[in-house]
Formats: structure tokens, sequence, C-alpha cells
């Protein structure tokens, strides 16, 4: 249970923390999967989505920290 508490009558700066604290929990994402039904099969392909999705963004980092560019659809190191 996530806990907030309003200093100085300023109620504002206390939603936006629990915005964050909800947001950083995946209570919102959560939410939002569970407001309709998915078929396993969907589920499956929307883990294999992401997960292909961060191999990719670890992929591209490597390639920058290592001086490799793509070029014409081929990785050519940088000189």
């Amino acid at each position: 249970m996530t806990t907030i508490i309003v200093r100085n009558n300023n109620v504002e700066k206390a939603i936006r923390s629990l915005k964050r604290k909800v947001q950083k929990d995946g209570l919102v994402k959560e939410l939002r999967d569970r407001q309709y039904y998915q078929k396993p099969s969907e589920k499956k392909r929307v883990k294999n989505k992401e997960k292909m999705k961060k191999i990719f963004l670890a992929q591209k980092k490597w390639d920058e920290l290592n001086g490799i560019v793509i070029v014409k659809g081929k990785k050519v190191k940088k000189l």
C-alpha cells in the first residue's frame, strides 16, 4: 500500500508523487492489461515483441559503444 503525506496544504505536489509511485509500481500498466481479455497466444506474442525490442536496443547500444555504424544495410566499423 502506498501512502502519501500532504505537506503545507500542497495537494498538487502530493498528487504528482502519488502518480509517480503508482507508475513505478506498474499498477497503471496492469490495469490497462486487465481492462480487456487477452488470449494466451496474444499475450505470448506481445511478450515476445517486447523481448525483441529489448534485444534490439541492447544491440544498438553495444554497436554504438564499439563504433559500429550501419551503412546500406550492413554493419561497418567506424574509423
